[in-house]
């Protein structure tokens, strides 16, 4: 977990999981929390430090892989699951749900798009298409960083970057678009937070 500036109560706080993807958020002076990849990683570094500090909103930025063919661009989540938790499973253990999806209250309208999120790095078309009944895009912590946020009664935004089509060829991918990526979240904070 690292901290760039400081963050204040008038000012979102971008939180990332890798450096690669805040690369040209930096330009806009905003503070930026990375957080390592990972649920993990992003939920304990987010709950850590919306513990201590209070900005306006948290905006978790980054890459995404696309779960059907011809989804690309920049999108602003309406709804978020988790792929690797078996919700209705754990409910007809316990009664209870852990991990319900998360609606977003941002990213209506015909082009609303899902994010699903786990600890898997999807690369393998059959994972892809079982993921793709239900959800749009595939990352490993907007749930996490969207869950932790709105316990601590801060206002959240997913916005999400295809870097890839979650397929064989997504690692390879996301390693030669990751910094295009970064320039068009760049241009999103510009154009939507700092106007």
């Amino acid at each position: 977990m690292r901290l760039h500036r400081t963050v204040t109560p008038d000012r979102p706080l971008l939180v990332v999981a890798l450096d690669e993807e805040a690369t040209h958020l930096h330009e806009h002076g905003l503070p930026i929390l990375v957080t390592g990849a990972g649920k993990v990683n992003a939920a304990v570094a987010v709950a850590t430090f919306l513990g201590q500090h209070r900005p306006s909103s948290v905006v978790n930025l980054g890459t995404a892989g696309a779960l059907r063919e011809g989804l690309d661009g920049t999108h602003v989540v309406a709804r978020v699951t988790q792929h690797d938790l078996d919700n209705d499973a754990l409910f007809a253990l316990t009664g209870l749900r852990f991990g319900d999806p998360i609606e977003m209250g941002s990213g209506g309208g015909p082009a609303a798009v899902t994010l699903t999120t786990g600890d898997a790095f999807i690369s393998d078309p059959a994972a892809r298409d079982r993921l793709a009944a239900h959800a749009d895009l595939v990352d490993m912590e907007g749930y996490a960083v969207a869950r932790a946020a709105t316990a601590a009664g801060i206002p959240v935004v997913l916005v999400k970057q295809v870097s890839d089509q979650a397929g064989s060829e997504a690692a390879m991918s996301w390693q030669e678009s990751v910094d295009a990526c970064s320039a068009r979240l760049g241009a999103w904070v510009h154009e939507h937070l700092m106007a």
